[in-house]
């Protein structure tokens, strides 16, 4: 793990197209800007955490195969 110290308005690049900036700083808070192409998906670890739970939970409940797709095209005809 990279460890860096920034200030308020100093940033870190990662390749040649994200920017992370800090903005500000409050108490125990760290408020920061993220410039990414559209095409990352960025989140906060705890929502990206439930994001991938609700995931799992979903697969584990509706397994996917070839005869339940079969048979979902043939009720829909």
């Amino acid at each position: 793990m990279l460890i860096l110290t920034r200030k308020p308005g100093e940033s870190i690049t990662i390749g040649d197209d994200i920017k992370i900036q800090v903005i500000e700083i409050k108490g125990k808070q760290v408020r920061l800007g993220i410039d990414a192409p559209k095409s990352y998906v960025i989140h906060r670890e705890e929502v990206y955490i439930r994001i991938q739970d609700e995931n799992k939970r979903a697969a584990e409940k509706s397994p996917v195969s070839l005869k339940n797709i079969s048979d979902f095209l043939k009720k829909r005809k």
